[in-house]
């Protein structure tokens, strides 16, 4: 009829029993309507979820392992440089360098946790299992990184549990806050890291790269097994463009209460601000990538 409204739903019909000819349509929402209106938490805690089992499912390879290979240079350097009882920043060498090794290790796995997910996904064509879901790209992003920051924080405990195996070291914490905000954000840091990589590179090759080149370089000489003040001023200044320099510094403040950072806890305030800031700007750039398709869809 032409005075009936063009989109109206089929009215119910009281129908006598077994007369299937009348009944009620499902009331399916117009092409481009939303049904998920804000976030889409079912879909962002199971990619999480299955993220967190992918890396769970292997925890020998993934937990386990860089904890007994941390412990080797903790061993190493220790033996190599710490005898004869020398004292850095207050503390014997153990001491001073297991803070270090451990937010190197929560950084170098967040990045690997990262940067396996797409890169895996592109070279497998499974990528798809990722783009076709209701997800929008900030809840993807969200997910992925924060599966990568708790296999982070699990290997910091694995990490942790392993140094005190090690005679010497003391891993009181002094100030809590700059554990979990300079740890936190140094694996959210590599997280991001991990999933530009992905997202630009088309083979493993390409990934390994970046950890051989950019990320075990960055790592090293970023102040873990020493203070910057005993270098020359030029290299001081280098280190200080090193954001690894700001977590690792910020970490170990958290246990030992001192850092290389600066004279101040003023300094260690300003690092841990600054490496809030760069994160803002690590997202914002992920969720263009994302957002833009660039190298993920035809």
């Amino acid at each position: 009829m032409p005075d009936q409204p063009r989109n109206a739903p089929p009215a119910l019909h009281n129908a006598p029993d077994g007369d299937m000819r009348n009944f009620a349509a499902p009331n399916f929402p117009e092409q481009g309507v939303p049904v998920i209106h804000r976030v889409n938490w079912l879909g962002l805690w199971t990619l999480y979820m299955k993220e967190v089992r992918r890396f769970f499912k292997v925890q020998t390879q993934t937990i386990w392992a860089p904890a007994i290979t941390t412990l080797l240079f903790l061993v190493i350097f220790s033996l190599a440089m710490g005898r004869g009882g020398r004292i850095v920043l207050g503390v014997n060498f153990a001491t001073f360098v297991a803070p270090g090794l451990i937010v190197m290790g929560m950084m170098q796995n967040a990045f690997a946790n990262a940067s396996f997910s797409f890169l895996s996904g592109k070279i497998q064509g499974t990528i798809v299992d990722l783009l076709m879901p209701p997800l929008s790209e900030g809840e993807l992003m969200l997910a992925l990184i924060a599966g990568s920051m708790t296999r982070a924080v699990l290997v910091g405990f694995a990490l942790a549990a392993a140094m005190l195996l090690w005679p010497g070291v003391d891993l009181r914490v002094m100030h809590p806050w700059a554990v979990v905000w300079f740890g936190l954000n140094g694996a959210a840091m590599l997280a991001f890291i991990g999933l530009i990589s992905s997202i630009w590179a088309e083979k493993f090759d390409h990934n390994a790269a970046v950890t051989n080149f950019i990320i075990q370089p960055m790592s090293l000489l970023s102040g873990t097994f020493y203070v910057i003040d005993n270098l020359a001023p030029a290299f001081q200044t280098v280190s200080r463009l090193n954001p690894f320099f700001y977590v690792i510094s910020g970490f170990r403040f958290g246990f030992l209460g001192r850092s290389d950072i600066g004279g101040s806890n003023l300094a260690v305030l300003h690092g841990a601000l600054g490496l809030g800031v760069l994160n803002v700007i690590l997202a914002a750039a992920t969720y263009a990538l994302l957002r833009s398709g660039w190298k993920l869809k035809s």
